[in-house]
This record gives C-alpha cells, structure tokens and sequence, in this order.
C-alpha cells in the first residue's frame, strides 16, 4: 500500500504528526507495536503517573488537611486496588480518543512491529508473525524512549522495578527505595509516600531535579522531606540483592563510606533512552549515537537519509511529550512544503509533585555561565492571598530578565499549578515581553498567577507590592 507518510511509533510525537500529515491533505499511515495507541506517554507514563498524583493527593488531603477545613472524617482508608483501577480507566479513555481521532482523519492505522526494508518500505511484523509491506515517500520515527537501566543492577520487574511496574503495583510499598532524583523517580515516590509509604531516594548528584534551577531543587526537597522522604545525595549505587520480598541497595556516600538501605522494593529511575530496536536503521545506512542510542537529524528533523525524518525522544533535547507533539507538528509541515520553527528555549519542564515545579528559559546558572547580566524578582506564594485560602503556601515564582533591556530570559516557579502557570511565561517569552510589561497587566484576584505578576514587579526596580 503507497502513502506519502508514514509515521512509525504512536506516542505524542506521532499521532500529533500523522493528524497534521492529514490535515494538510497527505496521505498517512501510522505503525504501532503495541495493541493500543498513545505510546509510553498514554499508557506508562504522562496519564497513569497523573491519575495517580491525582488519587494520592485525594488521600493525602483527607488525611491532613481536610481537619483544617472543619471537615472531619472517621476510618479513613486506601483501596489501594480501586485507584489502580482508576488509573487504568483514565488510560483506556485516552488511547480510545486517539483510536477515534485516527478514524476521523482517515489515518490507517497498522499494529505490529514496523522496519525499513528500504528507505521507502516499512515492513510490519504483526503478533501472529506474519508481515504486510508499505511504502511511503516520507517516514518519520517517532519510537520514544524506555527506561535506563544500570548494567550492575538487574531488573527483575517484581521487587527491583521500574516506572512502568510501579504504575501497576498490587500494594503499597512498606518502605520503597529511589534510585534517581529526577522528574520521573519524584513524582512516583511521591505518589507513595502520601499513601503512606517510606521513600528513601538515592541520588548521585548533589541535589534533586538537577536539571532544572537550583532553589527549585533545594525548595522541593524541603517539601518532600515534610512529606516523610529522606534524601541521600552524591551516593552512588554499587548493586542491590534481592532476598523474598526484601531489596538491599548498596550505595558509596560522599565520604566513601558504604551504607545499606532495606526495602520491600526499589525503583530504578535513573532516565531513559531511546528506542531504537528493531527498526532496521542499519537497512537503510541510519546509525545512532553510543550514548542514549539517539538518532542524528538536521535543523529540520531529517536523518542523513533523505525523507526520513525522526521526532520525540530518539532525538537529542528533553525527553518531553510536548516536545515531541511540537516536533510532529513541525516536520508534517515541513513534508507540505511550509516553512515552521521551533523555540527550543521556551519548551516549558514540569515537575508534578505537590507542588508543581515548572521553568522555562534560562537558569541562573547559564545565564552565570554565558555572562548575561541579569536581574531577578521573586514572589513566595505564602504572600498570596489565593494560596492562603487554599493552604498552599509552599513555593515561589522567580523571573529572570535581562539587566539593560528588563525582557524576560527565564521562570522558575515551584508552588500550586505551576504546571498551568507556566503557560503565562511562555507566551510572555515567545513575544520577547519585558518583565514591566507583565507587570502592568492585570491579572485577576485572588488567583495564584498574581504571583507572576508581583514577581515581574520584583524584578522592576523592586516594585513587588504584597512583599
């Protein structure tokens, strides 16, 4: 069968480039391995780890803070299996939407294990081993990411465990131990101790989300501690032995000292790397690179072989749904002959734990590092009338803007819906806004992006009004 693209992989990054492909009149098919649609970010990832935040805050609130709101409540319990349950109907409404948006853009969908035969032949493997042969002009690799692994440390999916056991866990864990500070590894160890688990986190570096600004690190860390987790930082992981239902990590501290830590399981989220098997790349003269398995691509997203393109998390850059959704969008267009463009700079990061943590732009430690003068404004949100009322009075907004010209060049934000939030500095940034010009726009009260604004204020000549 001919198409003029087909996508292979059906996460974020290609459903959304196989739906605009077929809005702008390309006839499209798309490849997925797996019997439902949405990839790692629908059925392992983005949605369940959600649904779970979601559920566990539930709890969490009733078990702490409802008292406070005069609301009362007797025997209170988790039906640990009701919330799995939950999450799994959440997930199935989602891959059944992406089912029917293929439908309505007339995008065949074939299931199997896709591979070039050539550059313009995809071969697809279904479940029963037998194969269909397609051809497109155009292909676009879209297969995401898995999780790492550290070679000295065997997973065995039951007590050593990765993030898309612990989406499916039968019970909550007694005592779960982290290996990794990163996005992935503190939204779920969150998830488990506001259900009431022990969560010990091992962590290499010297602070959490590393990646992100450093008084977003040290703030959240703050938090999770409050929470009931304990932080182990610049340890590094030697091996773990797993004897009946009992885990013991082994791990160097920073003095080189050995420590031990015992769980019921352990959860290795130590980030993730491209999935790139299977594909027959080598068919086709495609090699990736050693480190993260990530696939080589130009400017405009094509690999060295002409008309094949590659999105999402086999490409070099975060590891972000978005991203992905972003990158589909721009080399569908670039397929119809338009001439799109990427901002890598403004691609929001979201933490979601409780609070959310979201940045955008630059940190101050690259703008330190590229010696850009700048100025910063802050706003803690325990200054806000709307997170008083709530009761979350954890966190801050931070703005960055550039010293001489006051435009805005980085947000960082850790407080209640910051995820949403963070749309604000997005668009402020895409429009080159100064920080006065965020200032003077009115922002309704009480809300928690008045923060936004009083941390614009802060970085205008100290004006910041309520602190």
């Amino acid at each position: 069968m001919q198409y003029d693209v087909i996508v292979i992989g059906s996460g974020p990054g290609g459903y959304v480039a196989a739906i605009r492909c077929a809005q702008l009149g390309l006839k499209t098919a798309i490849v997925e391995k797996y019997n439902t649609l949405g990839g790692t970010c629908l059925n392992v990832g983005c949605i369940p780890s959600k649904a779970l935040l979601d559920s566990s805050e539930h709890y969490h609130n009733a078990a702490h803070a409802f008292k406070t709101h005069g609301i009362n409540l007797e025997n209170l319990t988790i039906d640990f299996g009701q919330m799995i349950k939950r999450k799994q109907q959440v997930v199935d409404a989602n891959t059944s939407g992406i089912s029917y948006l293929m439908k309505k853009n007339k995008i065949d969908t074939h299931f199997g294990v896709g591979s070039f035969k050539d550059k313009n032949t995809i071969v697809v493997k279904k479940s029963d081993g037998t194969t269909t042969e397609i051809t497109a002009k155009n292909v676009i690799i879209a297969t995401g990411s898995k999780p790492s692994a550290l070679p000295f440390l065997p997973i065995d999916k039951k007590r050593v465990i990765t993030s898309t056991e612990a989406l499916s866990l039968s019970e909550v864990p007694k005592h779960l131990v982290l290996i990794g500070g990163g996005v992935i590894g503190l939204e779920l160890g969150s998830v488990y101790a506001r259900l009431g688990a022990k969560v010990s986190v091992i962590e290499f570096m010297d602070g959490i989300i590393p990646t992100m600004d450093k008084g977003l690190g040290r703030e959240l860390q703050k938090v999770l501690t409050k929470l009931g987790m304990e932080f182990y930082l610049g340890h590094k992981v030697t091996g773990a032995t797993v004897k009946g239902k009992e885990v013991t990590v082994s791990c160097d501290t920073p003095k080189g000292e050995k420590l031990e830590l015992k769980g019921d399981y352990c959860l290795v989220a130590v980030g993730r790397i491209a999935y790139t098997d299977g594909l027959g790349l080598e068919n086709i003269g495609i090699t990736v690179e050693e480190r993260g398995r990530k696939i080589t691509v130009d400017e405009h997203l094509e690999t060295k072989v002409k008309g094949v393109y590659a999105i999402g998390d086999v490409i070099k850059g975060a590891m972000l749904a978005h991203k992905a959704e972003d990158e589909g969008t721009l080399v569908a267009e670039i397929i119809a002959g338009q001439k799109p463009h990427i901002d890598y700079n403004l691609i929001p990061g979201v933490v979601y734990t409780w609070p959310e943590v979201a940045a955008v732009g630059q940190t101050e430690e690259q703008l330190k590092a590229a010696g850009v003068k700048y100025k910063t404004g802050s706003f803690p949100f325990k200054a806000s009338g709307r997170a008083r009322a709530s009761g979350d009075l954890d966190g801050f907004v931070k703005v960055l803007a550039d010293a001489t010209t006051d435009e805005i060049l980085g947000v960082h934000m850790i407080g209640p819906r910051a995820a949403d939030m963070i749309a604000e500095a997005v668009v402020a940034m895409e429009y080159r806004a100064s920080a006065e010009d965020i200032s003077r726009m009115s922002h309704a009260h009480p809300t928690y992006t008045e923060a936004m604004r009083e941390a614009c204020l802060a970085a205008t000549e100290n004006r910041a009004i309520h602190i």
